[in-house]
Parts: structure tokens; sequence; C-alpha cells
């Protein structure tokens, strides 16, 4: 346990960033998973009415730092990719 005062509010701010990184990293992973599943099951138009919601988490993540901004860039990259191969 931190005995300076300084090392008390950086453990407080950390576990107030932690809870908010998750959030943002389960509805990023919520959407691809959405995504990979309307795929999956062929339904193209849906799936690309929700491409744009998944843009806007996984770019959320990435300017927060909860994801590298190439891990950003490969995610959308597979997911239109993955789209596009629907027949």
């Amino acid at each position: 346990m931190p005995i300076l005062d300084a090392a008390k509010k950086a453990l407080r701010s950390s576990e107030r960033k932690r809870v908010f990184n998750d959030r943002r990293r389960r509805v990023m992973k919520e959407q691809v998973k959405n995504i990979r599943n309307l795929v999956i099951d062929n339904k193209k138009e849906d799936a690309q009415k929700a491409l744009s919601t998944a843009y806007k988490a996984i770019d959320k993540a990435a300017k927060k730092g909860v994801i590298k901004k190439n891990a950003a860039s490969r995610k959308k990259s597979r997911l239109a990719k993955a789209i596009k191969k629907i027949a």
C-alpha cells in the first residue's frame, strides 16, 4: 500500500482510469464481436451499418490509449476486409 499522500492520490486516479479503460475496451470488443457474428451469418447490410459504431469505439479506444494507433488501424482494416468478403 502507498505511504505518501501523492502515491495514495495516484492510486485513486489510476483506479478511476482503469474503470474507464475497461469500459472502453469492453465496448470495443462487443462491437467487433457483433460485426464478426454478422459476417458469419452473411448479413452484409447489417454489418455495414454496424461498422461505423465499431469504428467509433475503436477510434475512441486508440485516442485514449487503451490500444495503440496501429492496432486500431489493423482492427478496422480486418473488419472492413471481412465485410467485403461476404458474397
